[in-house]
């Protein structure tokens, strides 16, 4: 099916459970060198009403299905995943200009999804708490058991096709909530061939559409009152716009990061630049969670760098179908040129590049800076490329301070073998997760994962995101 996708005519989007190809034609085409890789049809008005009617009318039909039965169904598409893996990641490849081996690992991360969905599935029920607390009230006691919101809007980005619309998709039906895809213009197809295998496990009619929108068209969709809850990973100004115009919606909020990495004296200075150096330009640093600012100890400063930048130096970069590259394309040629734009921004202010800061748009060096001012968009703002920021720290607490002052707190990680540097970390971080001897790059899929500040709001993660889509009832009953 991904092969057969890329073409220029229309992949067929099942919207309430029916397949369209009319609406406006819109083209698909690899960030790599431009060519068209499919095509998908913008919905027409009575498309958009179509999907809204079926998911609210699937409302009873999911609530009305076993656990069991959610669970089989979201287990035979992990299974379908898992044996469509190659597919899927040359499909990611096409629209995403993700390297091959990337590819692979996200097509593998979207198996695991649906896998503990499935369990989680069969797990999720509620908890029994005692109401009989106060004097003078009768013996007593509450079941609590939680319910689907109702259909949920998953709006996800172009950096991460498959797995981020899994990470949404098979939560919400595990608690029985209908989903609405809103994919990326940029990469519609992966989300498209994913809601193919969905409808195919005979989900309820209107469980599952994909509406490939513009942001107008998108904004008024999260406003429709059948739609009950917005699960939203994007641009950090887009997603603090749409919770102020919806306060009243259950919405998760997942709007990129910052990330820092303290590098303590004790630290293995080889692992440490490895694991950084795979975290700072992986996917061309294009991840919510890329290590953008490398915070080392001022004893160690100069062996780290040594290390680091032999470690770029091995970077390949080029063609994402290769299984020599490590660095591909940004997603598109004005993206490049941005974070050129930033990279000159912070040379102008007297920094130092002392690798990469070149390229030929889409395609830009890992590149990576030293002596960086804190007022350049290259310290204080989400780069969301292939640039890593390297600073020495005199002691540990400027050390935290310095990770702690920017507005983003998604991820950090910290190297050492010190338990008391660890719980440190933990307790003054201002950030979703600290990782432990290894990149902010980590992501499980069970583990809460979200941000503070101006990270977001919210947490996802299988469970997580199945409390966040579905609300507590309290039954209070009379004990004999």
């Amino acid at each position: 099916m991904a092969r057969a996708a890329l073409t220029a005519e229309a992949t067929p989007t099942p919207i309430g459970s029916e397949l369209f190809t009319e609406g406006r034609l819109r083209k698909v085409t690899s960030p790599f060198d431009g060519s068209v890789v499919g095509a998908v049809c913008h919905p027409t008005a009575p498309m958009i009403e179509l999907a809204l009617r079926r998911a609210s009318e699937a409302v009873p039909q999911l609530a009305a299905m076993s656990a069991w039965e959610r669970s089989e169904r979201l287990s035979r598409i992990a299974s379908r995943l898992d044996d469509q893996r190659d597919q899927l990641a040359e499909l990611i490849v096409a629209e995403a200009g993700k390297p091959i081996r990337d590819a692979r690992a996200e097509a593998s991360r979207a198996v695991y999804v649906f896998r503990w969905a499935a369990e989680e599935a069969k797990r999720w029920g509620g908890e029994w708490t005692p109401l009989d607390t106060e004097q003078g009230f009768r013996r007593s006691g509450g079941l609590i058991r939680r319910f689907p919101v109702g259909p949920l809007l998953a709006i996800t980005p172009f950096n991460f096709p498959l797995s981020l619309v899994a990470h949404k998709v098979a939560p919400a039906l595990a608690v029985g909530n209908p989903v609405i895809i809103k994919p990326s213009e940029r990469t519609p197809l992966t989300a498209i061939h994913l809601a193919h295998l969905l409808l195919e496990e005979d989900w309820p009619a209107g469980a599952i559409s994909v509406l490939v929108l513009d942001g107008p068209d998108t904004a008024n969709l999260a406003a429709d009152a059948s739609i009950r809850a917005v699960s939203f990973t994007g641009s950090e100004p887009v997603g603090w716009r749409l919770r102020s115009a919806l306060p009243r919606k259950h919405m998760t909020l997942e709007l990129g990061g910052n990330a820092a990495a303290l590098v303590e004296p004790d630290a293995d200075m080889a692992h440490a630049a490895r694991r950084l150096c795979f975290g700072a330009f992986a996917y061309a640093g294009q991840v919510c969670i890329s290590t953008q600012r490398v915070l080392v100890a001022n004893e160690r400063y100069d062996e780290f760098l040594e290390a680091f930048i032999d470690r770029v130096d091995e970077l390949v970069c080029g063609d994402p179908s290769s299984e020599q590259t490590d660095v591909g394309p940004l997603i598109s040629a004005e993206a490049a040129e941005r974070v050129s734009e930033w990279v000159g921004e912070a040379r102008a202010g007297g920094a130092c590049v002392l690798a990469g800061g070149d390229g030929e748009p889409p395609m830009l060096a890992p590149t990576v800076l030293t002596e960086v001012r804190h007022s350049a968009r290259c310290w204080s703002e989400e780069v969301f490329g292939p640039v890593a920021v390297i600073e020495p720290y005199r002691s540990f607490e400027e050390g935290i301070e310095l990770a702690n002052s920017t507005r983003f707190g998604l991820q950090a990680a910290v190297f050492t073998e010190r338990l008391d540097r660890v719980m440190q970390a933990h307790e003054r971080l201002e950030c979703g997760a600290v990782i432990v001897n290894d990149a902010p790059f980590f992501r499980a899929v069970h583990m809460p994962y979200g941000g503070s500040k101006d990270s977001g709001a919210g947490r996802e993660g299988v469970r997580w995101a199945m409390d966040a889509m579905s609300e507590p009832r309290l039954l209070a009953l009379p004990l004999p």
